[in-house]
């Protein structure tokens, strides 16, 4: 993510590239094509990229700009594009004849272009319809919004935006409806919570629009079932030695992509104090990482950076718990 009307600078860039440590000839997915950068990187490492991105603007800037992208066009072609959600890694790869690669690189949320073209209906700073749809296509926000009754879309506000006080915003929406603009989301917001952005009291806060907001995009694209289907897909594709990288931008997917990887390398999986002891099962992963987080250099040149967390694994060489990647309940410590 970049700061607005920026260029698109890729997060954690370096740290990224070192948890995966790409060599010439490496195949790697990137799950989260966006504008390119941690692409750009494999590439010039030497490694093929299979880049899957369900947002149809991303997939057609790298096609309209074979300059910028030749290794489309090479013999055999080192980058890949997967129009398609990340959570179908397996079922892509699979048609390509792949089932196994050294490297995942997941960079999860909205992007920088999707937040900052108004007509997208991510973000609030221009008005614009009320959209959030990250692959186009589907039930739209306004969909949800104007159609869900009171119940449901508290329950969207709490667990996905950790809004305390989701009912009474729920209440407002609704008595507001119908609503067609971000601005129109925005002010409801605002105004049931009791927030005055003008206000210079207010200036230190962060907008109680913005988890309203979060928790709306996620509901609509579905994005922690998605990553939690990811994560398993990585898990069922990467060979042993292979390596995972995951930048997450906020509490809920840091704290799913913590547990699967606390799971994933814990060795003492499906066991229980009130069951017999058994010999436990290898781990899937090795190697997890703490969550590193943006230097200060790269937050001054890169605000929107401030959120991000990297966290990383290696893959041993135990099976996999879910061997068809499926998302699902996976056994854990």
């Amino acid at each position: 993510m970049s700061a607005p009307g920026q260029p698109h600078i890729p997060v954690l860039l370096e740290e990224v590239v070192a948890a995966l440590a790409p060599r010439e000839g490496d195949v790697i997915v990137d799950a989260t094509l966006g504008a390119g950068g941690y692409t750009r990187r494999l590439l010039d490492a030497g490694a093929t990229v299979h880049a899957f991105d369900r947002d149809p603007d991303a997939i057609a800037a790298v096609e309209n700009n074979p300059g910028k992208w030749p290794e489309l066009a090479s013999n055999p072609p080192r980058l890949v594009l997967h129009p398609r959600r990340f959570s179908e890694m397996v079922e892509g790869l699979g048609e390509r004849g792949i089932d196994k690669v050294d490297g995942v690189v997941m960079d999860i949320g909205v992007s920088s272009m999707q937040l900052d073209q108004a007509e997208r209906g991510f973000a609030f700073g221009a008005d614009g319809p009320l959209d959030m749809r990250m692959s186009q296509d589907g039930p739209s926000a306004a969909d949800f919004l104007n159609g869900a009754d009171e119940a449901e879309i508290a329950d969207v506000l709490y667990l996905y935006g950790e809004e305390r006080q989701s009912r009474r915003v729920a209440r407002a929406i609704v008595a507001a409806r119908p609503l067609a603009t971000t601005g129109d989301l925005a002010r409801v917001v605002r105004k049931a919570l009791g927030y005055n952005p003008a206000y210079k009291g207010n200036a230190a806060q962060k907008d109680p629009a913005i988890r309203s907001f979060q928790a709306v995009r996620i509901h609509v694209n579905g994005e922690l079932d998605e990553l939690e289907a990811a994560l398993g897909g990585a898990e069922t594709l990467l060979r042993e030695g292979g390596r995972l990288a995951v930048v997450t931008f906020h509490s809920l997917e840091d704290r799913k992509v913590k547990r699967f990887l606390r799971d994933a390398g814990s060795a003492a999986r499906a066991t229980s104090r009130h069951l017999p002891q058994t010999a436990t099962a290898p781990a899937p992963f090795t190697q997890v990482s703490k969550g590193i987080r943006p230097g200060e250099a790269e937050l001054e040149a890169n605000p929107r950076s401030r959120s991000a967390t990297l966290r990383s694994a290696v893959r041993t060489d135990a099976p996999p718990r879910m061997p068809d990647g499926a998302p699902g309940r996976r056994n854990a410590a």
